[in-house]
């Protein structure tokens, strides 16, 4: 059973930065792509904001357009953890942040269904 704990959320004020973490069990991380996605209040009940990817091998990074520049995703295979860092951050950048694993790497432009994803931790960027 795939399980994703995320961790490493909470308040900040504009302009600061995060590290927001991902443990990961019960599946082969090594082999699968693997996704940062958050969710702004309000939306509820609809599909996520596709944030960032990192191949298997971690050695491929992509990235959102709102995010751009201020993110970087990274993972250590040997521990089964995902990271996203977020710098300069703004609160349209408020919203609740999971990581997804799949199985195929993929960029979204468009709503994003993860195939599997964590129960979030909330970012609030707030002055």
């Amino acid at each position: 059973e795939v399980q994703l704990v995320e961790s490493g959320g909470g308040m900040v004020q504009p302009g600061e930065s995060l590290k927001l973490s991902c443990a990961a069990s019960g599946f082969l991380f090594s082999s699968f792509t693997m996704n940062w996605a958050r969710l702004a209040p309000g939306k509820e009940g609809q599909g996520l904001e596709w944030v960032a990817g990192t191949n298997a091998a971690g050695v491929t990074a992509v990235y959102g357009d709102s995010v751009r520049g201020r993110a970087t995703i990274s993972r250590d295979n040997a521990k089964n953890v995902l990271f996203l860092e977020l710098r300069n951050l703004q609160p349209e950048d408020t919203g609740i942040y999971y990581c997804a694993a799949e199985r195929f790497f993929a960029t979204y432009t468009e709503l994003y269904y993860p195939t599997s994803r964590g129960q979030g931790t909330q970012v609030i960027v707030s002055a």
